[in-house]
């Protein structure tokens, strides 16, 4: 048949490629975002009282109002902004379900899209299937932050929507009350919207402060929120995220996730809504993941590899500069196969392939398991 893709230079995604090749060698799995711990107990029993009730038909398009209402409190307490639990907040098939339909319901053919690079990689995939281009600023390295004159420099007529992703897969960082102010900045007066991936929003380390959109209510007409539990409650398989906006944006959201996924796993989103009734369950995560990100670093005090900072996230990237010049991809591929540990390379997340010698690892695992990674690492 004679096909025109949609997408004719993506290929299989860095996640898969790697994850696979530390299957196929029994590496240690250091490269995907995900817990090789299990999730609370109390949310499994949870999610099996409500299997077994009979919740197990659809749940409501929105999603479930219990767990509404729950994202609302959060919001209140975490933040001191205010979202409708029946008109502002939307449940979704994770984060990246999430993004999509953002990207979907709110772009036209030829709008331009502001991204800061490195990026999560399904943000211009997503943007360019809607007929939109991206336009990617390179974040600054070191310290990879964001040059606010270049994305004013970017802004033009055809500008619909600016991305942010803080704390920052890949990088761990985080923005700052200034990038905030920043941005108010160049968006006030203007039609531009302000898409905000907070998955990582419960992981801000060293007693700072999560900088939200939610905080601001400047920037919170003209904004639309992503998040995610799977990252927040241990189970990222099960695929559970959502949406807050206000009302307007709202409407045009549900008009394209009714027609992509309609409704979320019910059973899980009522075990999510009782678990979160617990405020310790989520404002407890910060301090979780910190510890392991001292643990992992001072393992590595004595190794060649470059801890870079990390403020968030629970990804850490390496500079192995020191150690070789060989290109990121490369050298994450010999890692694996020749010495069983996975990472992700960093020139992936980048338009034009920018190698700065940078792996990331995510330490999101059992202390053993950080332990035998160190170990390999400390050989170089």
């Amino acid at each position: 048949m004679n096909l025109k893709s949609k997408l004719p230079n993506a290929g299989t995604t860095i996640f898969t490629v790697m994850s696979a090749l530390a299957r196929e060698h029994n590496a240690i799995n250091l490269s995907q975002g995900f817990p090789d711990f299990e999730c609370s107990p109390e949310l499994i029993k949870l999610a099996s009282n409500y299997l077994k009730k009979g919740y197990n038909q659809y749940a409501p398009m929105p999603g479930v109002i219990q767990l509404r209402e729950r994202i609302s409190e959060i919001m209140h307490n975490c933040y001191a902004a205010t979202y409708h639990p029946d008109t502002e907040i939307t449940i979704t098939a994770g984060a990246t379900q999430a993004l999509y339909t953002v990207f979907s319901a709110f772009l036209q053919a030829g709008d331009e899209v502001i991204v800061f690079e490195p990026c999560y990689d399904s943000y211009i995939p997503a943007i360019e299937l809607q007929g939109a281009k991206a336009v990617p600023i390179q974040m600054e390295y070191p310290g990879f932050t964001i040059n606010w004159n270049l994305v004013r420099n970017a802004v033009s007529t055809k500008t619909k929507m600016i991305v942010i992703n803080s704390p920052h897969n890949p990088t761990g960082t985080c923005l700052t009350a200034s990038d905030m102010s920043e941005l108010t900045t160049i968006l006030k007066g203007t039609d531009i919207l302000l898409l905000s991936d907070e998955v990582y929003e419960h992981m801000v380390f060293d007693a700072k402060k999560h900088e939200g959109v939610a905080c601001y209510s400047t920037l919170r007409n003209q904004s639309i929120i992503v998040s995610s539990f799977g990252k927040t409650v241990h189970t990222t398989g099960w695929k559970i995220g959502y949406v807050a906006a206000p009302s307007f944006l709202m409407r045009e959201f549900r008009k394209i996730h009714q027609f992509l996924v309609f409704a979320v796993n019910h059973p899980l989103q009522l075990a999510l809504a009782d678990f979160l009734q617990n405020e310790l369950n989520y404002k407890d995560l910060k301090h979780f993941y910190e510890k392991k990100r001292n643990y992992f670093k001072s393992l590595l005090k004595n190794s060649q590899f470059k801890l870079e900072p990390c403020n968030g996230t629970y990804f850490q990237l390496l500079n192995y500069s020191s150690i070789s010049q060989m290109p990121d991809v490369d050298f994450a591929k010999e890692l694996t196969v020749k010495y069983k540990l996975a990472s992700i390379p960093l020139s992936v997340f980048y338009s034009s392939k920018k190698d700065d010698f940078l792996l990331r690892f995510c330490f999101a695992k059992k202390e053993e398991t950080l332990e035998k990674a160190a170990e390999i690492l400390c050989r170089f």
